[in-house]
């Protein structure tokens, strides 16, 4: 039986259009579709063998498992010695890295320091303040007060967009905008599940991308919606990334990625080119430090690679293969690619001119990989290997922290 479009209509009673777009966006996500036969393969067995060294390995282990939440896991966010957590119930949890403490990871039932209303599909931290994407179309903003894991509450802020936003707009014909055949809203709203947020380098702005298809930019210090891309897939947005030089990548259930950008001497920003070769829906989106690499993946069990060519554009240079079902999540620090899919697994990845192997395989959830955040390790210093600290989310309801050494090149 095929999956329906996450946007298509619902013809059950027991569902609200939103909910019945969430089930359906995330059974999308979740299934599996073949792998892409005409993008070679950057991996291969006997690279692996080339590359490092049985003296050389990669090890790993589960340092510990957070638990509490009651629903899936959905969203990850590191700030400091903390890390944020939010679930398909609406709860944001708060946890403390320090793994060496004697907090008791195992059964912490008042770290939870925000409570939404829809499901915690994103989260990104700005010095005190938490912004949280969520299923009910909203953006909420939360100050960080004390970040003691103990007794810890955030307060809400704003919720955007803000009040003053929507009424000023509200006061002008031309900001209105069709959402539906009889209903109309001002263009500052998202209009379905909010999916994912990002901050600029210079974190003045906040970017949103949303189900229903529209990126938006917000500023950060008084919270004004200053832009909004309507339509811009042909389906819902699940992935979104930003390139320290301007360009924004979007990546849909379309089966597209989309490049944006903003010239100096223009006011909007405008699309400056469409990257296909995904044959699924995409689901998660991740650039190298430098901007050069792109990471794509989707739901065809493929991360594609593209890489800036001398002209500046992003082209194919293979795909990462192993994963098998859905690529649900990525991360990257330095030269590393982290990926997390509904396979249960999460895989590490190294690439030397074009040549990656998969360093490590992480197994130990029970449910697939829906988000992932890393960071390197800073207090375990060698000569010999660099240490990562990676932390993933599981529909079953766990966070895991994994401690990965990888030798030195």
């Amino acid at each position: 039986m095929g999956i329906m479009s996450a946007h298509q209509p619902s013809h059950s009673g027991d569902y609200s259009a939103s909910q019945f777009f969430h089930v359906q966006s995330e059974l999308i996500s979740l299934s599996s579709q073949p792998s892409l036969p005409s993008v070679p393969s950057l991996t291969s067995q006997t690279q692996q063998q080339q590359l490092y060294l049985p003296s050389t390995t990669t090890t790993h282990h589960c340092v510990t498992t957070f638990k509490g939440h009651t629903s899936y896991v959905s969203s990850l966010a590191l700030a400091g010695n903390f890390l944020f957590s939010g679930s398909s119930d609406k709860e944001i949890r708060l946890w403390e890295q320090n793994l060496n403490s004697e907090l008791d990871h195992e059964n912490i039932s008042n770290n939870v320091v925000a409570v939404g209303k829809g499901a915690v599909k994103s989260m990104v931290v700005l010095g005190d303040k938490l912004f949280s994407a969520h299923q009910d179309h909203k953006i909420r903003v939360w100050k960080i007060n004390d970040q003691d894991p103990h007794h810890q509450k955030c307060t809400r802020l704003a919720t955007l967009p803000t009040l003053g936003d929507r009424a000023i707009k509200l006061l002008t014909p031309n900001n209105h905008v069709q959402i539906r055949r009889h209903k109309k809203c001002t263009w500052v709203h998202h209009v379905d599940t909010v999916s994912v947020l990002a901050l600029s380098e210079d974190n003045s702005l906040l970017y949103s991308v949303s189900w229903d298809r529209s990126l938006k930019i917000w500023r950060t210090t008084d919270f004004k919606c200053l832009e909004s891309v309507g339509n811009a897939h042909d389906d819902a947005i699940n992935a979104l990334a930003l390139s320290h030089d301007g360009y924004i990548y979007t990546g849909s259930a379309d089966k597209t990625i989309k490049v944006w950008r903003k010239a100096p001497e223009d006011k909007k920003h405008s699309q400056v080119a469409t990257l296909e070769k995904h044959n699924s829906g995409i689901n998660a989106l991740a650039l190298s430090t430098d901007g050069s690499v792109l990471y794509s993946g989707a739901s065809d069990r493929s991360i594609v690679v593209w890489e800036k060519d001398y002209s500046g554009n992003m082209v194919v240079v293979g795909a990462l293969r192993g994963h098998s079902k859905s690529i649900l999540c990525l991360a990257v620090v330095s030269d590393v690619v982290f990926s997390g899919s509904a396979d249960n697994t999460i895989r590490i990845w190294r690439g030397i001119h074009k040549s990656y192997s998969c360093l490590a395989i992480l197994e130990g959830h029970t449910g697939p990989v829906k988000c992932l955040t890393a960071a390197t390790d800073c207090y375990n210093p060698s000569n010999t290997s660099t240490s990562y600290l990676v932390y993933s989310g599981s529909l079953d309801c766990d966070i895991k922290v994994w401690q990965i050494f990888i030798p030195l090149l």
